[in-house]
């Protein structure tokens, strides 16, 4: 793991967010560990504290901790940070201890947590606890609930996890502005009894969107809808990493969305249940096989598969999701003949590309002059070319042989002979055309509601 570690014994002033927490860690800050990359980190198996499967964040990390006085402590720093959303492209956001997302909090339901907050930001935060059933002095609401965490100040949240689930964590101060910049994270709290709602494989993420310009690295964060980068943990397609599993594990998916719209999200080649949204676990009789299931803003889900042989892909099934850069202002040129105009251009503008009179296929092969730190509205190659998308897109790449506890990315799937698409280059015999019933010589009467009548032949 790269990390730096800052202990912040020296940090400002500790402030309390409730009369009611506890003042036992105010004294000593647990250390706050930074991690900054973007690759998947291994799965964090707890060496203190009830035993439980951990969850592997994709692009991302499980947020350490330390037991005292049988209390589990957390340390999250509120920050600046600077995330490649893929290789080729990197945004300045706000985060959590160096990443954003910050770091995915794990605990166990009947754990009391103590989680200290230290804003770096230049102006006032705070957190919310998304989901969880908690104290309302704890709720994370600036001004309602709690007064604002000032720049450079650290604040203290005290509470015992009543349920388990999958939960999210992100700021109630300056809302629109903190969490456009990329301010959140998953909090998920596993079951006292480490054998119920057991699966093989546990990935969690969380959906957010960006509109920076090309060329520019920090989001517009006024935008409403039209947003030009879908992300799943401040990553796009290419850079999102696969979900890799073994032939019949049973994958879980938890997803949580903070954009500005809805994510149908569908999975290839399964038949999945949802088994985990907001209010918590799904009971057995109340699921249903789907494809594609939906999430709403501010929602999560959680669906589960048993994952078989191949390259799966996972994605928003909104179109425009699984594009990057995506540029709501140009025209659609299909069936415009301008390839004169376009040697006319070519010779003011050597580097001037045309397209998209035929459909935009070919941009997610060809090499577009772009603004530096810009990525391609389509990118990505597979084993038979350009895959063609963005965005909210990754791939589930089960194998026979994955061991247990390897995430590593195995390569393309090695189909079996006879089992792939193939291009057909016989005779193809024109289409039998049925012919049209012969009219007979009935007539029918139609009487209408004025009581004249109506012959037409049938």
């Amino acid at each position: 793991m790269n990390q730096r570690r800052d202990f912040l014994r020296a940090a400002g002033a500790t402030a309390l967010g409730a009369a009611a927490v506890s003042r036992v860690g105010a004294a000593s800050l647990p250390e706050a560990v930074t991690q900054t990359s973007p690759t998947m980190q291994p799965p964090l198996f707890p060496n203190t504290g009830r035993p439980y499967s951990p969850v592997v964040t994709l692009n991302g990390w499980s947020l350490p901790w330390r037991m005292k006085d049988g209390v589990k402590e957390f340390h999250l720093v509120a920050e600046p940070v600077v995330r490649e959303l893929a290789p080729g492209m990197k945004a300045n956001l706000w985060g959590y201890n160096g990443t954003s997302p910050g770091p995915t909090l794990e605990a166990v339901e009947a754990d009391r947590v103590r989680i200290f907050v230290t804003n770096r930001l230049p102006e006032a935060t705070s957190i919310h606890w998304h989901g969880m059933l908690i104290p309302s002095g704890m709720d994370g609401v600036t001004g309602l609930t709690q007064p604002a965490i000032g720049a450079g100040k650290t604040f203290v949240y005290e509470f015992a996890l009543q349920r388990s689930g999958t939960f999210m964590y992100h700021p109630h101060a300056d809302e629109t502005l903190q969490i456009a910049m990329g301010m959140m994270g998953m909090f998920i709290v596993h079951p006292k009894d480490p054998r119920q709602y057991k699966a093989d494989r546990d990935f969690v993420f969380l959906l957010s969107a960006f509109d920076i310009e090309p060329g520019s690295a920090t989001p517009k964060v006024n935008t409403m809808l039209d947003h030009n980068l879908w992300a799943w943990n401040s990553r796009v397609f290419p850079g999102i990493d696969p979900m890799v599993a073994r032939t019949a594990d049973r994958v879980r998916i938890r997803f949580g969305n903070l954009t500005m719209t809805n994510h149908p999200m569908h999975l290839h080649g399964h038949h999945f249940e949802v088994t985990g949204t907001d209010g918590g676990w799904v009971p057995k009789s109340a699921r249903w096989p789907e494809v594609t299931v939906d999430v709403g803003v501010g929602q999560m889900r959680a669906i589960e598969f048993d994952a078989k042989a191949g390259d799966w892909a996972f994605h928003c099934h909104k179109a425009h999701h699984t594009m990057n850069a995506m540029g709501h202002g140009v025209p659609t040129m299909l069936g415009v003949q301008a390839r004169g105009v376009a040697q006319k251009i070519t010779q003011l503008v050597p580097d001037y590309m045309h397209m998209g009179d035929t459909g935009m296929h070919d941009m997610g092969e060809m090499q577009m002059p772009l603004p530096a730190n810009t990525l391609p509205m389509m990118a990505g190659s597979g084993p038979f070319g350009g895959i063609g998308m963005g965005g909210m897109f990754s791939v589930v790449k089960v194998r026979d042989d994955t061991k247990a506890g390897n995430f590593t990315d195995p390569g393309w799937f090695k189909h079996p002979t006879g089992t792939v698409a193939y291009e057909y280059t016989g005779q193809l015999e024109p289409p039998a055309r049925g012919q049209a019933p012969e009219a007979d010589d009935d007539t029918l009467n139609a009487r209408k509601p004025s009581g004249h009548k109506d012959h037409s032949s049938h």
